[in-house]
């Protein structure tokens, strides 16, 4: 952390929310690309046609690009501040991965059920380690921007 970054607790918010963002786009891009372009796995949206998978997986492919490039205004202002800390941006992307991670597993797989992760094949192999790569993503999320927050807060006064 710089000497700038710890005396400014403010940069901290905004560099986990950069890394949550990017955290976000980042899982979901990889979802988007692997499982849907590449894999043919599922589409975004699988309850109706083809064509209306394909419209749903160019939207979330939109969003992916929509919060990677917020993230990186937000990470281009902080540079300019010359306050970036990699471990407050490391809290929120492990976070942000984590967070859409779980969130497409348990409410897009199973409670939405707007599709699953593969068709055709047993789906408790494929649903316990999406989830659980989820959650520990999201765990060592949580610990990494519970410690920055600790570290900026001492820093900061």
């Amino acid at each position: 952390m710089t000497d700038t970054a710890a005396s400014r607790p403010d940069w901290h918010g905004r560099l986990v929310l950069a890394g949550l963002l990017l955290g976000v786009g980042t899982v979901a891009m990889v979802d988007e690309v692997v499982f849907h372009q590449l894999l043919h796995w599922h589409h975004f949206y699988d309850r109706s046609t083809t064509a209306a998978g394909l419209v749903s997986d160019g939207l979330f492919h939109a969003f992916s690009w929509f919060a990677t490039v917020a993230s990186l205004f937000l990470v281009g202002g902080v540079l300019r501040e010359r306050a970036f800390w990699a471990a407050a941006f490391g809290a929120g992307w492990l976070t942000g991965a984590g967070l859409f991670q779980l969130y497409d597993g348990l409410v897009q797989h199973k409670l939405l059920g707007l599709h699953q992760i593969r068709y055709g094949v047993e789906l408790a192999p494929y649903d316990v380690v999406w989830n659980v790569a989820a959650g520990l993503l999201l765990a060592g999320g949580v610990f990494l921007w519970a410690r920055t927050a600790r570290l900026a807060n001492s820093a900061a006064g």
